[in-house]
């Protein structure tokens, strides 16, 4: 039996324009998003979407609703299109619309929580300035040797974020020390070291002063019990329960991403196909590094969607 797998991404997937041609094509389905959106945040979050330069979506208290929501229209457009997932896995941020595709979070509530974490996250941000950097090249547990020795060396803090791929890990912290980081990770051999288009260190001990706070807005928020497998960034497992799901989405805050798990299992689970629901192409990048052999495809345009659900025709039976 075929089983889809829908992946959500996170912030740094952010581009100027994204869900426009999804609302000049999908009006019916896209419009009620970004005006409810609107509203309910109180910000002209469609005009930033569709007409933000780069530095106004860098901003993480906009980044995050307007990648949810752009998110989610692509996953109501795919659905309309008859594509339809068997399991959900969302990348950081991607995993709050992970557990609204899944039943898990009402999506106005989930809109809410995304804005108030991006704010939160933020403020980490002004009182001490980091970064993250994705780092090609070197295996996962020589880059947290780096991390370990930097920090030791330069009293900062700078921790392994996203364990995305075998090759591909994200570090975040101090700035300092992140650059540090890099600089040695260049020096003992990896391809690169980039900084990401992101406005905090985000899964990191600096976000673990926020945790707390988040974790009420958490408790406020009613969570149901998914009725559909999603899979959880901190466990890199299926979520059982609604409150498992708010205990893990408080832990998230500040700790690794465990992707490159994740699609391990999605892996061998057998999965037929990855469609990255979202803007941008990462997760549907590193898919194809871990399984290449398993179709993997962005789809968060009207054209991505049209070549999505042409290919899966083929591969879904």
């Amino acid at each position: 039996m075929s089983r889809l797998a829908f992946l959500f991404p996170g912030q740094g997937s952010q581009v100027p324009g994204m869900g426009s041609e999804l609302l000049e094509r999908y009006p019916e389905l896209a419009r009620p998003y970004f005006e409810t959106a609107d509203e309910v945040l109180d910000i002209p979050l469609s005009r930033l979407c569709f007409e933000g330069d780069a530095e106004e979506l860098r901003d993480t208290s906009v980044t995050q609703p307007a990648v949810y929501v752009v998110s989610l229209v692509a996953a109501a457009v795919l659905r309309d299109r008859g594509v339809t997932p068997s399991v959900v896995a969302g990348h950081s941020l991607g995993e709050y619309t992970a557990l609204v595709s899944a039943g898990v979070l009402d999506w106005v509530d989930g809109l809410v929580l995304v804005r108030r974490r991006g704010l939160l996250m933020a403020e980490v941000n002004r009182r001490t300035p980091g970064s993250m950097a994705a780092v090609i090249g070197l295996p996962a547990t020589r880059v947290r040797g780096l991390c370990e020795e930097v920090a030791a060396a330069r009293q900062r803090v700078v921790e392994v974020a996203n364990y995305n791929s075998a090759l591909q890990t994200v570090v975040s912290g101090d700035a300092d020390a992140v650059a540090e980081v890099g600089r040695r990770a260049l020096q003992e051999g990896a391809g690169h070291a980039k900084e990401l288009r992101v406005g905090a260190p985000f899964h990191c001990s600096l976000m673990a002063d926020v945790a707390a706070e988040f974790g009420e807005h958490l408790s406020a928020t009613p969570f149901a019990t998914p009725n559909l497998p999603v899979v959880a960034n901190v466990t890199a497992s299926y979520v059982h329960s609604g409150q498992e799901a708010r205990t893990l989405l408080a832990q998230q805050l500040a700790a690794p991403v465990r992707w490159h798990e994740t699609l391990g299992m999605l892996g061998r689970e057998e999965v037929s196909a990855f469609v990255e629901a979202g803007p941008g192409r990462v997760l549907s990048n590193l898919s194809r590094s871990v399984h290449p052999a398993v179709p993997a495809m962005p789809a968060g345009t009207g054209g991505q969607i049209d070549r999505a659900v042409e290919k899966l025709s083929g591969v879904l039976v």
